[in-house]
């Protein structure tokens, strides 16, 4: 079987299961777990299918934006690992910036309490953990907060961020791909995402192997932005190669 006929075949399936499973379509296609790793990574570049551990999801379960409870628990030990890997990005002192999202909130929590940061934050739950911290000075942005990613969006958030210039921003990211950059499925939120990478010195994209090779509805940045991109071990290696061809250093935590 040609690699189109087995990507038409995973797909099939994945849409009438809800889902497939690595181990389940190499047994079943007669191929190694390799090569269907390498066909769901093609799958999903296509917009076809979201990696998830052991397996895919077809992009029609997954609607078009799931909501900040519905991620938390989806890839959590890489996200730890990838928090723990940006914990090295930070500056000894002065001023970062925390992009929304559950990576976001994880390294809130494992920042360090043996340095003075200034932290900048539109994400309401980095917020609530980094309120009380005594060595963070936290500087919430406002604006209209968004359900979804209990972020805040609109010319508030945007005016107040052309006031800063941080030393890092931690940015996430729904896709990032050589050709299209970072990208994200809302409008609001893509403007205030190139308002953080803009408002500081470096930008530290966090986003898990599923982001990686994907490209979502609105543009943030081209990939220039992008100093260095921590993800999982996961991460294809092809498509960690095209990243660091493209001039992005790559952490694999």
């Amino acid at each position: 079987m040609y690699a189109p006929e087995r990507h038409q075949q995973i797909l099939a399936t994945a849409r009438a299961a809800g889902r497939v499973d690595v181990a389940a379509l190499a047994l079943e296609l007669d191929v190694t777990p390799e090569t269907i790793r390498r066909d769901l990574t093609a799958l999903e570049r296509h917009g076809l299918v979201r990696r998830v551990h052991g397996g895919a999801i077809p992009v029609e379960r997954l609607g078009f934006e799931p909501g900040i409870a519905d991620r938390e628990g989806i890839l959590s030990g890489e996200k730890e690992r990838i928090a723990k890997a940006a914990l090295d990005e930070l500056p000894d002192g002065g001023a970062v910036i925390l992009d929304a999202g559950t990576t976001t909130v994880r390294l809130a929590e494992l920042l360090p309490n043996d340095r003075d940061l200034i932290v900048v934050t539109h994400a309401l739950p980095v917020a609530t953990v980094l309120a009380s911290r005594p060595n963070i000075t936290l500087h919430l942005v406002g604006g209209t907060v968004r359900g979804r990613t209990l972020a805040a969006v609109g010319s508030w958030a945007l005016a107040a961020l052309t006031e800063i210039r941080a030393d890092v921003a931690f940015v996430g990211t729904n896709g990032i791909s050589v050709e299209n950059g970072l990208s994200t499925p809302d409008l609001a939120e893509a403007a205030v995402k190139r308002a953080l990478i803009a408002a500081a010195r470096r930008t530290v994209v966090v986003a898990d192997h599923t982001k990686l090779g994907r490209t979502d509805f609105a543009h943030v940045a081209d990939l220039e932005a992008v100093d260095t991109l921590i993800t999982d071990s996961g991460a294809a290696v092809e498509l960690v190669d095209e990243f660091e061809t493209a001039g992005v250093r790559v952490v694999r935590a």
